[in-house]
């Protein structure tokens, strides 16, 4: 039988009706009528439930779906996804850099840096991905690699262990110590090359129709998860952007969006206002408000490390000038750095987020991974080895959450040779993808095409 991930009416309803209670919409009614007829929660980690509903539930799914979507929404005036409005409510969104000074430039170098901590950061979280917090800990433990150090190995590890927490299944062949044979492909680093493929046919002026366009051409459906399968759904269906974003998809404020930033920040070095604006265009495409916002906060960071900026802190500060200062994203990034400086055991950091976070959202929202990200930053200093293992130890999307913090270390580090070989080596300097032409390329020759992009006038 086969379930298709991410898109089964009768899934997601109990999605759309958790994302309800974030903005603040009153689905009680709409939530009866449901469990009522039967109803289910959504699947708690699957992208599916293990049964289809029956003709009439999955009807009356379809109905709920659209009521919810006309429910007022009391936190729309204050987290906004419209660009225009957005600037409105960021009192500190960074000038363009002055047209009487030298434009700021990042060298191949530190791009082939960004790209190799991005896989390295990625290929860390993947064989723990969906795994609890304890089993984490657990798993690394009992090798002796808490916090990681390196990559998860299942040599040492006791067969009853592995039985109550089992490594991502899809993933482990391929990223564990043992296995490691050249970075793996996973969406963490598609969404790139993807971005790059969009830069290179329609130029920084590309917009969220563009973006569209190059995902038909070049994206295997099958390569998308959540919020972009629901959007590459509608897009079949004729539904246009932005309500790609918005119809019957309650994944559109998940983490989809952030792990597509990076090209927007790599190709506006010292211009994280640009970075952000064009993270935004491509974001709309799939998501809406904090997911949005997510996308924007990591261009921004992303931007300013790329600009050779040594500081993570101030990284980490110009990314918040791009987020409406009263969204719940700047607030949970706020409350992250200040737990980050507080505690020097990253540990109790992790316990008290997830105390935070993890009753109310799904382990792919936006908001606390992105949370994470910025707190395993902040605690490493922005030291390589430090931020990616902090960022995965945290749990939640750990895959996506080392990648994000790989990218921003390692353009702080500067360049391939300033990261640790035991990170670098396994990748063997190969990366494998479904899309486009790049399967098998190099993070050399990555990093010279991002290069071309970000010079480009």
């Amino acid at each position: 039988m086969l379930r298709l991930t991410w898109v089964q009416p009768e899934d997601l309803v109990g999605h759309e009706l958790r994302q309800a209670g974030l903005d603040g919409r009153d689905a009680s009614a709409v939530a009866a009528r449901w469990r009522a007829a039967g109803g289910g929660e959504a699947p708690l980690r699957a992208g599916a439930s293990d049964r289809p509903a029956a003709v009439r539930l999955r009807a009356l799914a379809e109905d709920l779906l659209d009521e919810l979507a006309r429910l007022p929404s009391p936190s729309a005036d204050a987290e906004p996804t419209a660009l225009d409005r957005i600037r409105a409510l960021c009192p500190d969104w960074p000038s363009p850099p002055a047209a009487s000074q030298p434009s700021a430039s990042v060298s191949p170098a530190r791009l082939e840096a960004a790209w190799l901590g991005r896989a390295a950061g990625c290929l860390l979280g993947k064989p723990v991905e969906k795994l609890p917090l304890t089993g984490i800990r657990r798993l690394a433990g009992a090798t002796g690699n808490w916090p990681p150090t390196s990559y998860f190995t299942a040599r040492g590890v006791p067969g009853d262990l592995l039985a109550a927490y089992p490594w991502n299944r899809r993933s482990a062949p391929a990223s564990l110590a043992e296995n490691i044979d050249g970075m793996p492909e996973d969406d963490d680093l598609n969404y790139p090359l993807l971005n790059l493929l969009l830069l290179r046919r329609h130029g920084r002026s590309f917009t969220t129709a563009d973006v569209a366009r190059v995902w038909l051409d070049e994206l295997p459906a099958g390569r998308t998860f959540t919020a972009e399968r629901a959007a590459y759904r509608n897009l079949l269906t004729g539904v246009e952007p932005p309500e790609t974003a918005r119809r019957h998809n309650p994944f559109r404020e998940w983490i989809g969006a952030l792990i597509r930033a990076d090209v927007h920040g790599w190709t506006n070095p010292g211009d994280p206002a640009a970075a952000a604006a064009q993270a935004h265009r491509d974001a709309v495409l799939t998501h809406t408000a904090n997911g949005v916002y997510a996308a924007m906060f990591a261009a921004a960071v992303i931007a300013t490390a790329a600009a050779g900026a040594a500081d993570v802190h101030a990284c980490l500060r110009a990314g918040l000038t791009v987020v409406p200062d009263g969204s719940r994203l700047a607030a949970a990034v706020r409350h992250a750095v200040r737990l980050a400086a507080a505690h020097a055991d990253f540990d109790t950091v992790v316990d008290e987020l997830h105390a935070v976070h993890s009753p109310a959202h799904h382990w792919v929202h936006a908001v606390p991974n992105t949370a994470l990200i910025a707190a395993a930053l902040t605690h490493a200093d922005g030291d390589f080895t430090g931020s990616v293992a902090r960022a995965v130890s945290g749990g939640w999307d750990t895959d996506s959450n080392g990648a994000t913090a790989g990218c921003v270390a390692g353009l702080l580090a500067g360049s391939p040779a300033a990261l640790p070989e035991h990170w670098t080596a396994p990748l063997k300097n190969r990366l494998a993808t479904s899309v486009g032409d790049f399967d098998g390329t190099g993070f050399d020759a990555l990093a010279h095409l991002t290069h071309r992009e970000a010079t480009r006038p």
